[in-house]
């Protein structure tokens, strides 16, 4: 399970934090907490909730069984 979560955060970290984005930002965008998304681009270890990655999924207008197959799972 870890190995999945990794590729989760991971995943959102490259793909739709990326580096020049703030933080607050993605979080604003996104309906989440700032500590949230600054914990998913930046802790190794964090858990992300199914909750946290849902919302995250439907303001980006996606299912999460569309973002499993975009991260190859």
């Amino acid at each position: 399970m870890t190995s999945l979560n990794r590729k989760i955060c991971d995943y959102i970290s490259k793909e739709w934090i990326g580096e020049d984005q703030p933080k607050t930002q993605f979080a604003l965008n996104h309906n989440i907490d700032e500590k949230t998304a600054r914990r998913i681009y930046g802790d190794k270890t964090y858990t992300i909730t199914l909750y946290t990655l849902n919302k995250i999924c439907e303001t980006r207008g996606i299912k999460l069984s569309e973002f499993f197959k975009l991260i190859g799972c």
